[in-house]
């Protein structure tokens, strides 16, 4: 009976904010806290996604449990999702994503509230080979398919897997955004992205025990600024060539950020000798490292525990890269790595003002099959 006066005071206009949008706050809809609202929210989402006029769906102070859910579109109006209390998700749900929004124009999701994913639970069990089971495969959410969305405010805490993933999306822009898990939570990427176009991550803090973010194929025109990572395995591009059929990843610009404790720093990576692609105009500018381990990678080797078909040559080419004014320190004597592809060997590739200093030793740099134009300040020197 709530949820059925829910939606008749929603279409009376009982509340409603200055342009016009219907608000629809759960706790009217009969939602209350350390409650399941999976079915309330489900319903509130149809009956926003059917005002004429857009809708701005309130979730707020307190902790609300909810079950796996898919906002769906398309919808009539432009959606606000407003989150300003804690959701929580199940312990071992089944599927891919908590939380998916798909298939729509116009979202908003806004807040100072929390999505979490309450992955501290299974961390142990996935490190553990004895425990290898899709239900704790589970990214906290999902875009999909979204045309002009913004996310911004909100906290992404405790994923079982990703923290974001980005499929699909056009002109889609992601700020004042934060990401906390341990640094030892296995495959929490911060935001993964993909097949996706006009992407924006700005003024974003990162940190987890995978890569802060991590580009995969078909992935075009990405701006990342001002974007904090640490704990983390840094800010990647890849891997790439480990399926058939990927699609070029071209236009990705990394400026103004700041890595700090990571594994990695900036990274390309690419699987041996299995599929090809194309990786073009990609740019490093502005990165601060502080404790980095390896703060420059370019690794078209990359075969995580051993699982590549052979160990030849990478049919991927790289070309039009440039890392510019990367300073600070790392940890381990290789500060620059680039092990290029004796077929493709990569190509247009310029390094201006690096400075890095290892703290254990001499820093040094280890080029293979790439010969880079190189100017202004050059430490390590090599390559």
């Amino acid at each position: 009976m709530e949820i059925k006066l829910c939606s008749l005071i929603a279409l009376l206009g009982f509340l409603t904010i200055a342009n016009a949008q219907t608000v629809f706050d759960i706790t009217k809809c009969g939602a209350t806290p350390n409650s399941d609202i999976t079915a309330i929210l489900t319903k509130t989402w149809t009956d926003a996604c059917a005002s004429p006029t857009g809708a701005t769906i309130v979730i707020p102070a307190g902790t609300y449990k909810c079950g796996v859910v898919e906002f769906k579109g398309p919808c009539k109006g432009p959606i606000t999702f407003q989150v300003d209390g804690t959701l929580q998700a199940p312990t071992s749900p089944d599927g891919d994503s908590w939380i998916t929004f798909c298939s729509f124009e116009n979202l908003a999701v806004t807040g100072t509230g929390t999505f979490d994913g309450m992955g501290s639970a299974i961390y142990g069990k996935q490190k553990s080979k004895a425990v290898v089971t899709s239900r704790y495969h589970k990214t906290n959410w999902s875009f999909n398919f979204i045309t002009n969305g913004h996310m911004e405010g909100v906290t992404s805490k405790d994923s079982k897997e990703f923290h974001v993933n980005v499929l699909g999306c056009k002109n889609l822009t992601i700020s004042k955004f934060t990401v906390c898990a341990p640094a030892d939570s296995p495959n929490t990427d911060g935001i993964h992205l993909g097949r996706s176009n006009g992407v924006q991550i700005l003024d974003t803090k990162i940190g987890t025990g995978d890569d802060c973010i991590s580009v995969g194929d078909g992935m075009e025109q990405l701006t990342v600024e001002r974007v904090t990572c640490g704990p983390g395995h840094g800010i990647s591009i890849g891997s790439l060539g480990q399926y058939a059929g990927e699609m070029p990843v071209k236009g990705i610009f990394v400026r103004n950020c700041t890595l700090v404790n990571t594994q990695n720093g900036v990274r390309i990576k690419s699987w041996p000798d299995q599929e090809a692609n194309d990786v073009s105009d990609i740019h490093f500018e502005d990165i601060v490292l502080d404790n980095v381990d390896n703060p420059i990678i370019v690794d078209q080797m990359y075969c995580p525990s051993n699982l590549c078909k052979s160990k030849g040559a990478s049919k991927v080419t790289i070309s039009n890269v440039s890392f510019k004014n990367i300073r600070g320190t790392c940890k381990l004597p290789e500060a620059i790595t680039m092990t290029c592809s004796s077929a493709h060997p990569c190509t247009n590739v310029e390094m201006c003002d690096i400075d890095i200093k290892c703290t254990t030793g001499p820093a040094k740099a280890v080029c293979t099959n790439v010969k880079p134009v190189i100017t202004g300040i050059m430490n390590p020197p090599g390559c």
